[in-house]
């Protein structure tokens, strides 16, 4: 029997934190097999700020993820966000030895791993080394150097940094709640496999994700990366607005916003009013939605030109940088009404929302399909181009005798004697140039995961 290539993606926001375990279909598509949704608790703009609480949260998502699917997850790859997230543009090269030999995977690795030698801020550490584009004996725009010859090799980097301890944070609160790190991904890089196309990718685009605590963005142009920042503002910012300017408690604040909420003033009248229950019998509370509105206004602009600021940083309105696809909005916050039509206004910029069910099996509900699965379902593609096997098939005699997850009260680490290898190793026969690109792909994936694990193994 065929073994399963089972993938599961984690993403830990502020507002929610979700389990996702899929696997590819004959089609090539993605079929979701279980989804477990929990309240976080222990997270703030994208941040651990509660180890405890965190687990717990894992934990209950982890749970009904597996109760839905009947799998066991063993490990999960996680998608990293949060303030303390920057990216720099780097240019490095290395002279080869042998120019009679073609350029191979070893000698893109080498220059890969010198980047990662690259001395950072005090407590921050690299998380992603992403090549652009390479340049052969002074030769430009060579996207692909594999089988070149040449003698030197000089590339251009978009590397990812991050705060060590967030990050180790993370990792701690996931092997604590019983399951293995695999993989970590940037969140706006699993957000945009989601919900992007190629051709988007290609002709320009930038992809915001309004999360709960931040706001992600990433820029593509000629099928490259070209800039990513996080922006610590999301839609918890809007409900506390409504909070405090309409003086309800935050759930109501949550209520309003979702249903009667809208990024526009213009469209509601001055005699539309909501009614909001009162507090242990006080009289209802009163609430025009043309005030609502011109709260939720004021905020999303800020948050807006915010990014804008970003996308004009990374060279906007150069002619050779201009993103063609415009923009595509998803997460949570995307949801929010007329936020297309404000977006388009403030930057002039086409916009539409991005779903991630292009890429999704054409059986999948309704709800995964919503812009705020796009990052769970990006960390599960991720997954799966690693060749994670992350779960397993629960038989029935295992479900009689296995016992629910305990929820520890306090995180308890345990060295362990020796580290399982989280990713299998996939052997099958291939060409040259499609092996090294693997190798790459994996080896400083695999040598950040093993930088976390070494220090939660030494973890007193």
């Amino acid at each position: 029997m065929e073994k399963e290539n089972i993938a599961v993606g984690l993403d830990i926001g502020t507002t929610k934190i979700v389990a996702m375990i899929g696997k590819k279909n004959e089609y090539g598509k993605l079929e979701i097999l279980g989804v477990g949704k929990s309240k976080s608790l222990g997270v703030a703009r994208g941040v651990v700020n509660n180890i405890t609480q965190t687990i717990q949260s894992i934990q209950q998502a982890v749970l009904e993820a597996e109760n839905n699917s009947g799998y066991k997850i063993n490990d999960v790859v996680v998608g990293i966000a949060g303030q303390h997230i920057r990216s720099i543009q780097h240019t490095d090269y290395v002279i080869r030895t042998n120019p009679e030999e073609v350029i191979s995977g070893r000698d893109i690795q080498l220059l890969i791993d010198q980047v990662n030698k690259l001395a950072m801020l005090p407590g921050e550490e690299i998380i992603h080394v992403l090549p652009q584009e390479f340049k052969i004996d002074g030769q430009t725009e060579i996207k692909e150097p594999i089988g070149m010859y040449g003698a030197r090799l000089e590339a251009s980097f978009h590397v990812v940094v991050g705060q060590a301890s967030s990050i180790r944070n993370v990792g701690r609160c996931i092997q604590s709640s019983g399951i293995e790190l695999s993989g970590l991904t940037l969140e706006p890089l699993a957000s945009a496999d989601a919900v992007l196309s190629q051709e988007e990718k290609e002709a320009g685009v930038a992809l915001i994700d309004i999360g709960g605590g931040t706001t992600d963005l990433a820029i593509f142009k000629d099928g490259i990366i070209r800039h990513t920042a996080v922006v610590p503002f999301g839609g918890n910012v809007i409900t506390d607005d409504i909070k405090e300017g309409c003086s309800i408690i935050e759930k109501q604040a949550e209520l309003l916003k979702v249903k009667f909420g809208s990024a526009w003033p213009g469209e509601n009248k001055d005699n539309e009013i909501v009614s909001i229950p009162g507090l242990r019998g006080r009289d209802p509370k009163e609430i025009s939605l043309k005030n609502l509105s011109k709260i939720i206004h004021a905020r999303v602009v800020e948050i807006i030109e915010q990014v804008f600021t970003e996308i004009k940083a990374y060279g906007h309105e150069d002619p050779r940088k201009k993103l063609i696809a415009g923009i595509v909005l998803t997460g949570g916050g995307s949801q929010l009404k007329h936020i297309k039509q404000l977006v388009e206004y403030i930057t002039g910029m086409d916009t539409r929302i991005g779903y991630p069910n292009e890429h999704l099996a054409g059986n999948s509900g309704e709800e995964i399909s919503s812009p705020l699965f796009a990052t769970a379902v990006g960390l599960v593609m991720n997954s799966i181009e690693n060749n994670s096997n992350s779960a397993y098939k629960i038989e029935l005699k295992e479900v009689v005798a296995e016992a629910p997850r305990a929820i520890p009260q306090q995180p308890v680490f345990e060295p362990k004697e020796e580290v399982q290898t989280a990713v299998e190793q996939h052997v099958e026969t291939t060409t040259e140039s499609e092996t090294s690109e693997k190798q790459i792909k994996r080896s400083f994936f695999d040598r950040y995961v093993d930088k976390i694990k070494d220090f939660l193994d030494n973890a007193e």
